[in-house]
């Protein structure tokens, strides 16, 4: 029960991170263009978000390093639900 409540909240978080820096990246809903507008994926991101990449690969890496991080929390509840067993 507690790792589907962590991987969902994390992955609502990441959901919502992503339609800001999506929103302010590109200007959606009449929102203004915003530099800064990734600043949420970043904690999200950590610490695959620290590697140097190239600059045309940063908004890739910013976009998918929690991706990483999610795919690492469902990997780890899934063997604490095979020792548990």
């Amino acid at each position: 029960m507690f790792c589907k409540i962590v991987t969902s909240v994390f992955a609502i978080a990441y959901a919502v991170a992503l339609l800001v820096f999506l929103t302010g990246t590109f200007g959606w809903f009449g929102e203004e263009t915003d530099p800064l507008s990734g600043i949420f994926l970043v904690p999200l991101g950590l610490p695959w978000i620290l590697i140097e990449v190239p600059d045309p690969a940063r908004m890739v890496v910013a976009i998918l390093a929690p991706v990483l991080n999610l795919i690492l929390i469902m990997v780890l509840c899934r063997m604490r639900r095979r020792t548990s067993d």
